[in-house]
């Protein structure tokens, strides 16, 4: 790392770690609104897109989507890169796996596209080491950054391991010197790291949940010895069931990153609570239910300029926090992150017959709940019948889950769906697991 990438890393670690703190939430909403007014001052008149809204309020900007976001793409950036530029560069990293290539001195990556078209991501030199500042702030308990300031045993390294789909130059912007980071390419898979991952011993390991809950298994059954000092969950929902698993595999909480191509959204504090990371994006939430517990978020990144982020409706579903958390930060702290809209399953309603929501949580909570814990399993809505698949489909564990869905949907006076069986089909380790999913959502005539 060059000298002025590794002072803006160390500029940016300092101010979100001891800085950025407000005595209330009023504080850090006049903050925000400031940062947002100079932000869209600067970038709106710049920006191909915006330049009609110039002199808006955030308010009057309209709501975008990744549809509208694709099809404006050049008119999004002021980097002057289109679409199928960005696109083209990014697959041949994938193809490659080679993910060292950047475009113009711009990093580009693609999202999973577990939703229709696949996101593109994209941040200048400058962006990737300030995130890469937030991000260590963010992350390192204190043990850890006690180590990074004054070296480890020996000079040792803080060691990271990083399972995913695919790596990116903003990620490695952590390596250096005083941080040991390796990318485990799950498009491998994982039996063939876990001799390498061992010898790497890391203090902090990164996975999807899944693999996650994978590498708890092997350590609970002896098969694997690793003593990480932080665990941090992404890209995918955190299962009760895996949350359960690596917590009594690795011991103490499991942590969460809320990172997409639209940003680094959220994380879990030390208290084990995920918080939305309000310093540098605005949050609009868009309710999803009359309590509002449940909220889409709308983004705006008053951080990023090389690709607009403004008022992004993302389709992911988060839920409130009853109680403040009890770390002290005024920040939206969260219930749990969900999933995504079309995880939500409806059925009609017991007393009207009107469409009601059954939330993927509320499932997720009647199966961990049930008498019998269930190996893996899937849910798919097609219309008005639930097509239910469970990993060895052993007629026992179907009627498990058959009962569990009929408790959850009486017990939020819902009607009780017809249930068929389907084959049991795993996801490879790469792609993201999606135990709930409505493939196609009925009417009130079905």
């Amino acid at each position: 790392m060059k000298l002025p990438e590794l002072g803006r890393l160390a500029f940016h670690f300092a101010r979100t770690r001891w800085r950025l703190k407000f005595r209330n939430r009023s504080a850090l909403e006049a903050w925000q609104a400031r940062q947002i007014k100079r932000f869209l001052a600067t970038q709106l008149p710049r920006t191909a897109f915006y330049s009609r809204f110039t002199g808006s309020t955030l308010a009057q900007l309209p709501v975008i989507d990744k549809s509208v976001m694709l099809a404006n793409f050049a008119h999004m950036n002021d980097a002057g890169i289109t679409l199928d530029e960005a696109t083209s560069v990014a697959l041949a990293s994938e193809a490659s796996r080679d993910f060292a290539p950047s475009l113009r001195g711009v990093t580009v990556g693609l999202s999973s596209g577990t939703q229709g078209p696949r996101g593109i991501f994209m941040a200048s030199d400058q962006e990737r080491s300030k995130w890469a500042g937030i991000m260590l702030a963010r992350v390192l308990p204190p043990e850890l950054l006690r180590h990074l300031l004054t070296g480890g045993p020996g000079g040792a390294p803080i060691r990271v391991a990083f399972f995913l789909r695919a790596n990116s130059n903003l990620y490695t912007t952590l390596n250096s010197k005083r941080v040991d980071f390796r990318f485990y390419d799950l498009l491998h898979g994982l039996d063939v790291y876990l001799e390498q991952v061992q010898q790497h011993a890391p203090d902090i390991l990164v996975a999807p949940a899944r693999i996650l809950g994978r590498l708890a298994e092997l350590q609970l059954a002896g098969k694997i010895r690793l003593q990480p000092r932080r665990v941090i969950a992404v890209a995918e929902v955190l299962e009760p069931d895996d949350r359960q698993r690596i917590a009594q595999a690795f011991g103490g909480l499991v942590h969460q990153l809320y990172q997409c191509t639209e940003g680094f959204l959220g994380y879990t504090c030390e208290h084990g609570v995920m918080h939305l990371n309000e310093e540098f994006v605005h949050i609009e939430p868009e309710w999803l239910d009359q309590e509002r517990k449940r909220f889409v978020p709308i983004v705006t990144d008053f951080t990023r300029t090389t690709q607009q982020v403004i008022r992004y409706r993302l389709n992911d579903i988060l839920r409130v926090r009853d109680a403040p958390c009890t770390c002290g930060r005024v920040t939206m702290a969260l219930e749990a992150i969900e999933g995504r809209c079309d995880d939500i399953l409806w059925l009609p309603r017991s007393d009207n017959g009107d469409i009601g929501a059954l939330y993927p949580d509320m499932l997720r909570h009647a199966v961990t709940t049930a008498p019998h814990a269930l190996p893996d399993y899937r849910i798919e809505q097609h219309g008005l019948t639930l097509h239910i698949a469970v990993s060895g489909d052993a007629a026992s564990a179907q009627q498990v889950l058959i009962h569990a869905i009929t408790a959850v949907a009486l017990r939020h006076g819902l009607q009780v769906p017809a249930c068929a069986a389907m084959p049991f089909v795993d996801t490879d380790l790469h792609v993201k697991r999606r135990r709930i999913i409505c493939r196609q959502r009925p009417s009130r005539q079905s």
